[in-house]
């Protein structure tokens, strides 16, 4: 059945935008963890399903909550008082006809000791037995979705009626800010300042060829024993930061830890490396999209992917699909310098046939569209076409989803 495409000329790059504005939350951010929480249940699940009856079975757990606790972070210590709560909410098979007999599945279980395992991995100082307050509520699906994933076609009907929006190639200055963030979470750099918490907040403002990057980096107390040691772990920070920022292109300017008030003994302090121990709060959706960033210059989806089923959730698919199907555009058309995937699915129609997928693309000065249109509408057709792959490279953790 031939698909319904689109290809759209645009006529700028959203580096040739006056201003720009991006943002990127950091693994150790409150939103970034619950993300990563409802993200590690469905790969969890995923994972179970498979080893036990060959095929991932439905759910979606994508509503989660982080509820900021209480801590007195001091100098050379500190401890928490009241535990971060993270609650995960959604929908799980958890009985299952099989070989004659009805199969449990534990799916608090396998969820709770998922997000343990995932904070563990993710977080240094923060201990899920110790700071964090977990408890789930998954229920099993309604009758109907479990229905239009059970069906049996050659391709997954998606359960939702949804759409997923994709875009390449990252500016400079996305990249800019993706760069910082990924410097101050690296694993080298934690060696070397293990002082630097994982909750790491960059922002970036390009106005013409000037760009402002502002850093808020949850330090770590108990690895400094007092002011003085903590102005000095900012000193070096800045001068790594500003090393990266001077291969911008830009002219830029740099504020770390602006919130920092020296002369009233104020400076941002956490027992764990993350805000979340002391009130800052999180929703699953409410962090970085698909690609990793927040850039409301482009155009995106407000769907959250952590936590979607992978097989047949076009919320989840979809936008991963877009990105990797606009990045395909710009490295194999000729002549594309920016591209826009957008996906429409309907509930209860196979996967590969959504609406619509339509592309939105800016060219080099004297590239023809009437050339380039076939080549892109090629790229979207090949791309639907191959995107129960997309499931695979999920579960890979091979897409940025978050």
């Amino acid at each position: 059945m031939p698909r319904t495409l689109h290809v759209e000329p645009l006529a700028d790059c959203v580096s040739d935008l006056e201003v720009e504005i991006v943002e990127r939350k950091g693994i150790g951010h409150p939103d970034s963890i619950i993300d990563g929480a409802c993200e590690a249940v469905s790969i969890a699940l995923s994972e179970y399903y498979l080893d036990n009856f060959d095929a991932i079975l439905h759910h979606n757990v994508d509503k989660g909550l982080l509820v900021g606790g209480k801590s007195n972070a001091v100098f050379g210590g500190g401890k928490i008082i009241d535990p971060i709560y993270i609650l995960v909410a959604g929908r799980a098979t958890d009985a299952v006809p099989f070989k004659g007999r009805t199969v449990k599945v534990p799916v608090e279980e396998i969820s709770k000791k998922a997000i343990s395992d995932y904070i563990r991995a993710t977080m240094r100082f923060l201990d899920p037995d110790k700071h964090v307050r977990l408890e789930t509520m998954i229920r099993q699906g309604s009758p109907d979705l479990i229905s239009v994933f059970l069906r049996k076609t050659d391709m997954p009907v998606a359960n939702d009626t949804s759409v997923g929006v994709g875009f390449a190639p990252l500016s400079p200055t996305e990249q800019t800010v993706m760069d910082v963030e990924q410097l101050l979470n690296s694993k080298n750099f934690k060696k070397r300042y293990p002082e630097v918490g994982e909750d790491v907040k960059v922002m970036g403002l390009r106005l013409g060829k000037k760009l402002s990057i502002t850093v808020a980096a949850a330090m770590v107390s108990g690895k400094i024993p007092n002011a003085s040691h903590y102005e000095s772990v900012i000193g070096d920070v800045r001068s790594r930061v500003e090393d990266l920022l001077a291969k911008s292109g830009y002219e830029t300017s740099l504020k770390l830890n602006s919130g920092d008030d020296p002369k009233r003994g104020s400076y941002y302090l956490t027992v764990t490396g993350t805000s979340a121990e002391q009130g800052d709060d999180g929703n699953t959706g409410r962090g970085n999209r698909v690609n990793g960033l927040i850039s409301p210059m482009r155009q995106y989806s407000m769907e959250a992917t952590a936590g979607k089923n992978p097989v047949n959730h076009t919320g989840k698919l979809f936008n991963a699909l877009a990105i990797l199907a606009a990045e395909r555009i710009t490295k194999e058309v000729p002549g594309v310098r920016e591209a826009y995937v957008r996906i429409l699915s309907r509930i209860g129609s196979p996967i590969d046939q959504p609406q619509i997928a339509s592309a939105a693309v800016v060219l080099e000065k004297g590239r023809s569209f009437s050339k380039t249109q076939p080549e892109v509408q090629a790229v979207l057709d090949e791309s639907l076409a191959e995107i129960r792959k997309v499931t695979q490279l999920i579960l890979e953790e091979k897409i940025v989803l978050f």
